[in-house]
């Protein structure tokens, strides 16, 4: 059974439409990434003492990190038997993961990588469907 796979994905959600001989198949994963926290507005406090409330950055870092590889890998978990996958969505997360399925022997699967900003589940099944129409007709 051949499947191709379109995956709109960021650092908070990633939704991924799989589409088989069968069907259609949507999935949602969401990771336990949250923003890293900041002083708020960005303003130096004047209370003795901040050091020691706020944690280190590098503390931070390794726990976004952890999270991180975490949500990367339920991702790559969900598109392992894909024969074709198109990657897009906003940010830094779409070269994060090309960069993991190439360490991972799937990166010659990759059909293309789009940045592309906000779009609702049903445009994002839309937009896969209609790439993966629009290039089997191109191969026949």
């Amino acid at each position: 059974m051949r499947t191709k796979v379109g995956l709109w994905i960021d650092h908070r959600k990633a939704l991924i439409v799989a589409i088989t001989d069968k069907g259609e198949e949507i999935r949602l994963i969401i990771s336990k990434v949250e923003k890293q926290p900041g002083r708020p507005g960005g303003i130096r406090s004047t209370t003795p003492y901040e050091s020691q409330q706020v944690p280190a950055d590098d503390s931070r870092e390794r726990k976004f990190a952890g999270h991180l590889n975490i949500y990367y890998n339920a991702v790559i978990a969900c598109i392992r038997d894909a024969e074709s996958i198109l990657i897009f969505g906003p940010g830094e997360a779409k070269g994060e993961l090309k960069k993991r399925l190439i360490r991972n022997k799937l990166g010659g699967r990759i059909v293309g990588i789009e940045t592309i900003d906000r779009m609702t589940d049903r445009q994002i099944a839309a937009k896969v469907r209609r790439y993966f129409q629009n290039n089997r007709e191109e191969n026949l």
